[in-house]
């Protein structure tokens, strides 16, 4: 299946948002996170490490706009446009709904990464609807869009914590093992973000889930 997927990933070429750009070719990748720099190397904010480890490895630059942080990057006349909200967490619908929005997405082009307790370290899960699994970033989203059907990659951080510890485990910072695993975890991340747009959800899905 990743032979299928890796003839799309060719041929790229760096670009600013455009106007002009055909909405059905843009798309939104939010990555969730908590701003700061006591946050950075958190569980929680793998959405946001995510999308850094993509950018720096495409050499591109953010800009700090209304609601987050954007970078914008066009692959095979695909535009992706790369949120990091500034909103905190459990305000992330706000800076979502203000981009869709503002750059005239189709919902069904949007893409929300977050991390997962109930998913083994490193283990992606991605769909196309669902309910927020108790994560506030995804619940206010759901409350601002007023609906659940909107794609979510999720990437696991397992549930490696004592009674009572939950919030300091997500709110931690990766264990010296974790941090050996990440890149090869988050390039595979990238070629799932790459895929979703370029070759589409369902093989997407198919490609990545459980990888």
């Amino acid at each position: 299946m990743f032979s299928i997927i890796k003839k799309f990933f060719s041929t790229k070429e760096h670009n600013t948002i455009s106007e002009e750009t055909d909405p059905m070719k843009k798309f939104l990748i939010v990555g969730l996170g908590n701003i700061g720099p006591k946050y950075a190397n958190t569980r929680h904010n793998i959405g946001f490490k995510l999308l850094d480890f993509y950018a720096d490895k495409n050499s591109l630059t953010w800009e700090t706009a209304k609601l987050g942080d954007i970078t914008s990057h066009k692959v095979k006349g695909r535009t992706f446009i790369f949120l990091k909200p500034s909103t905190f967490m459990n305000l992330s619908g706000k800076a979502v709904n203000y981009w869709l929005d503002k750059e005239k997405i189709p919902l069904e082009n949007m893409l929300v990464i977050t991390d997962d307790l109930n998913l083994a370290f490193g283990t992606i899960r991605i769909k196309t609807k669902g309910s927020d699994g108790g994560h506030n970033g995804l619940k206010d989203i759901q409350n601002t869009l007023q609906t659940t059907n909107y794609n979510r990659f999720r990437f696991g951080i397992s549930d490696a914590f004592s009674k009572g510890k939950q919030i300091d485990y997500v709110l931690g910072e990766w264990d010296e093992e974790e941090n050996k695993s990440l890149p090869e975890r988050l390039e595979v991340g990238c070629n799932a973000i790459e895929s979703f747009a370029l070759a589409g959800m369902n093989i997407t899905m198919n490609a990545f889930n459980g990888k």
